[in-house]
């Protein structure tokens, strides 16, 4: 059993449904719970928050086990902040007394505090307001901050964004981000939506008919060819980078991943400042040899690590970046006639060129 982190496994019938799910998690991060509709997610965070009950069950936290044979630890006293689909506030109540309906009372100093969570959300302006009064975005912001007072050691949110339109999404989403960057508190997360996982996640739970088919760091199976993501036509990378720099003459943020950097235009930033980046399959090309003057500025070293086709003109090139192909992934979506014209082959030193960069937020770089 680990000693930190999440561990489950949940086999069993809910109602007509069957599940069969095992996965550990790590103690840090969003993981996210990803598939179609209907696959299972909810009911394995329902699983994970004790709202539904499977004879054959395991869920352990942190080395404290909520659940493993006769052992079954109810909802109300495992240590769980539970966000759901509808922000299902009080409507008789204020925003602000809606946020402080699920924290303790009677206990000193709170790991996560009031005004912490005021300006983690952006709620000040909303707190005399009654939630009948609130966009679709406000009252999710509204009902993470009371989540998120009722001081949990793990936050479960189920599908969060899926009642939203487009725009309210969009609103949402850097205050998720900002959820991530500013707190250690781990996230279970629930979507259907791989927009949202590029986003937010670091580790991906992938479930199809009620199991769980893999689990791993997001990068990991993104660069899976064994699974969809790196065959899918939109197949893409996420990179997690640090800046390092800006060329103020050119507007050029530069940014350090595992392995090699990337200028991408953007406005400066502070060192050591975390960024995402997401690079697609489609927009890096491979050359065997330095290539000469280009219009394309980031071009970088890196080891072909496997390579499978895709249909019968193209392939999907797993690349590892730097000398030794040690660093981060990306995936090359290439012709077949360019594979063998070259005579590329695993194993071989490459330069890959990439010719657009994606910051998580804001649309593509095209150099």
């Amino acid at each position: 059993m680990m000693a930190s982190g999440l561990e489950a496994r949940f086999r069993g019938r809910i109602g007509a449904f069957a599940l069969e799910a095992e996965f550990a998690a790590p103690a840090r991060g969003v993981t996210a719970l990803f598939g179609p509709s209907g696959c299972g997610k909810t009911s394995v965070l329902r699983c994970l928050a004790g709202l539904n009950r499977i004879a054959d069950g395991l869920c352990a936290f942190d080395g404290e086990v909520w659940q493993d044979g006769a052992r079954f630890t109810p909802p109300h006293r495992r240590p769980i902040g539970y966000v759901f689909q509808e922000a299902s506030l009080f409507p008789h109540m204020s925003v602000g007394r809606n946020l402080l309906y699920g924290a303790p009372r009677g206990q000193g100093a709170r790991a996560i505090g009031y005004d912490e969570v005021i300006d983690l959300f952006g709620l000040a302006r909303l707190l005399g307001r009654s939630p009948r009064n609130l966009s679709g975005g406000e009252r999710q912001r509204v009902a993470l901050g009371r989540a998120l007072l009722s001081q949990p050691r793990l936050l479960l949110m189920d599908e969060p964004l899926s009642a939203l339109d487009a725009a309210a999404k969009d609103e949402i989403l850097p205050y998720l981000e900002r959820l991530h960057a500013q707190l250690a508190l781990p996230v279970v997360y629930v979507t259907h939506d791989m927009r949202e996982v590029e986003r937010l996640a670091d580790h991906l739970v992938l479930m199809q008919k009620g199991r769980v088919i893999a689990a791993g760091p997001l990068a990991q199976l993104q660069s899976d060819p064994a699974l969809p993501f790196a065959r899918a036509r939109e197949a893409a990378i996420m990179l997690d980078a640090a800046v390092r720099g800006h060329d103020a003459r050119y507007g050029l943020l530069e940014l350090e991943v595992d392995g090699g950097r990337f200028l991408t235009p953007a406005p400066p930033a502070p060192l050591g400042e975390h960024r995402r980046l997401r690079v697609t399959a489609g927009d890096v090309s491979l050359a065997t040899a330095p290539p000469g003057p280009s219009s394309i500025v980031n071009i970088l070293r890196a080891k072909i690590l496997s390579a499978s086709a895709t249909g019968e003109a193209e392939m999907i090139v797993v690349l590892g970046l730097g000398e030794d192909g040690a660093g981060a992934r990306l995936l090359a979506r290439v012709t077949r006639r360019s594979w063998e014209t070259l005579g590329l082959a695993e194993g071989m030193a490459v330069h890959a060129q990439v010719k657009g960069v994606a910051l998580a937020r804001g649309r593509p770089a095209q150099d």
